[in-house]
């Protein structure tokens, strides 16, 4: 009986460690890649802008082909707004808002992601000659809970691998003169 307590007494003071330490751990997770493309920023943006071009270029887009889409809003801008839902544990269901839409300079998105959270993606694009420098990053406030915590120690191998995949699929994209749906509908 001594030993279970003890046992018990040494279970209950490593959670309480790792609790304490876990208030110690950033409250927020900022990941970035960025990636430089050999075209103007408006060709850029025309593909970030629209999220009916978004599965041309994403990460996700192969992984679960059976993944379900609804599209609201505008076509474009703010307001614009992709929904999704997939039982692939890499794809997940969530929703995605344009929430601020800066020609051919910056763009911002509200993810909800439910229980999840609801972090902030953005894209930074900047003329370097005649090639765009497009930085992808994504925000997101962790909370107080210990668990969400540590997890946020492990966003930047999770996340910057897709981001850095995306962005190298957009690169291919665009470079190849890709029109985007708005473009094609003209």
């Amino acid at each position: 009986m001594q030993i279970l307590k003890k046992v018990l007494l040494a279970i209950v003071g490593l959670i309480v460690l790792l609790a304490v330490v876990s208030q110690f751990l950033p409250g927020q997770v900022h990941v970035t890649r960025t990636v430089t493309i050999h075209a103007a920023p408006e060709a850029v943006f025309g593909q970030i802008n629209n999220y009916r071009n978004f599965n041309k270029w994403s990460p996700w887009s192969s992984r679960d082909p059976e993944v379900k889409y609804v599209f609201d809003g505008p076509d474009e801008g703010v307001g614009a707004r992709m929904t999704w839902v997939s039982d692939h544990p890499q794809v997940g269901s969530g929703t995605q808002e344009i929430i601020e839409s800066v020609p051919y300079t910056r763009l911002r998105t509200m993810l909800d992601f439910g229980e999840d959270g609801q972090p902030v993606a953005f894209f930074n694009l900047s003329a370097e000659g005649e090639s765009t420098r497009v930085e992808w990053g994504f925000d997101m406030e962790l909370g107080r809970n210990p668990i969400v915590r540590f997890m946020g120690l492990k966003f930047d191998d999770w996340i910057g691998a897709d981001y850095a995949e995306g962005l190298d699929n957009l690169k291919v994209l665009v470079e190849a003169g890709e029109q985007t749906d708005a473009q094609q509908g003209m």
